[in-house]
């Protein structure tokens, strides 16, 4: 009885080599937001895209399925590229609050792709296309960090604001620490980049980090404008 038990599992296990069987386990999400100025003040720059300059706020870059130990999951199912039908009643929200800056300028849809392809196909089993933009949208909404910021006497105005403080704004409005990561600007100045926080795995709930991105950030660090 065994050893037909254990033939069929080897059957099933060769199967699914064979068709290509996908692994989507993952511990969390993480919802990753960046500043536009500091995108583009550095030495390579950016474009803005087809749609024109994007509106002065932070973009979405992208939500990223994780594992606790700091590793990750990616380009799980190439069976399931980006299809820009699935997700046309989300564009011009997209367009607004997705914006690509890469150069060329483009409308949007090589970066869109790339996100799903590379990270949301390892959580399709949980969020199918539409359902990974569409709850990305809905974190963007809930989380706006420059209103967050405006109101701990943070702006975009080229000054340099000390990293704690910055932190301290992020985790008191939504109940958790961010991890936080800068880049540099054309003159070597560390800046205020992206902005971390992490989510359950259905995709909409904030949750406490179970380790945060490794940021190269001075203890002060600027906040271009944009």
């Amino acid at each position: 009885m065994k050893s037909n038990f254990a033939i069929i599992i080897k059957l099933l296990c060769v199967q699914c080599l064979a068709i290509g069987c996908v692994s989507q386990g993952f511990d969390f999400f993480y919802f990753v937001q960046q500043w536009p100025g500091s995108y583009c003040d550095t030495k390579q720059s950016c474009c803005y895209p087809t749609t024109g300059k994007p509106e002065t706020n932070f973009g979405i870059h992208g939500l990223w399925p994780n594992y606790n130990d700091g590793s990750y999951p990616s380009n799980c199912d190439p069976d399931t590229p980006f299809d820009q039908s699935e997700i046309s009643d989300l564009i011009s929200r997209m367009q607004t609050s997705w914006p690509s800056l890469a150069c060329p300028s483009s409308n949007g849809l090589a970066f869109w792709s790339h996100e799903w392809e590379k990270h949301g196909t390892c959580s399709e089993s949980i969020l199918p296309q539409h359902g990974y933009f569409k709850a990305t949208l809905s974190l963007k909404d809930r989380v706006d960090l420059l209103q967050i910021l405006y109101s701990a006497g943070i702006q975009p105005d080229g000054r340099s604001y000390s990293l704690s403080r910055i932190s301290e704004a992020i985790r008191g409005a939504t109940g958790y620490a961010p991890g936080i990561e800068c880049n540099v600007d054309a003159s070597g100045s560390s800046q205020l980049y992206q902005i971390y926080l992490c989510v359950d795995t259905s995709g909409s709930n904030l949750i406490k980090c179970p380790v945060l991105p490794k940021g190269k950030c001075s203890s002060n660090v600027e906040f271009p404008s944009f």
